[in-house]
């Protein structure tokens, strides 16, 4: 009988192992823009554009929170609870968050 049982039980790990999922092909990646060499004489650009966030950015775009300056304008504006959030009673921390 223990024979039979560990005879089924194997037939069932290999059967169950053969019907791995293949690893297949990965997606190509998005061609990108070509890049624009400064050329000598040119002024260099700012990367900070109006109304963007302040300090240095990750790839995806958003704030670096490594970099003191994008903690500091991260901060919020009004009056703070004990635990660190803002204090919703108040009508700066209200105008604030409608704004996000």
């Amino acid at each position: 009988m223990k024979k039979l049982i560990c005879i089924l039980l194997s037939v069932l790990v290999m059967g169950t192992a053969s019907f791995a999922q293949d690893k297949g092909t990965t997606p190509s990646k998005p061609k990108t823009e070509k890049k624009v060499t400064a050329k000598k004489g040119d002024k260099p650009t700012s990367e900070k554009t109006p109304g963007a966030a302040p300090g240095k950015m990750k790839k995806d775009g958003t704030p670096d929170m490594r970099h003191k300056e994008n903690k500091e304008a991260a901060k919020p504006k009004g009056k703070l609870k004990k635990d660190g959030t803002p204090d919703m009673r108040y009508k700066e921390n209200k105008e604030a968050a409608k704004k996000k």
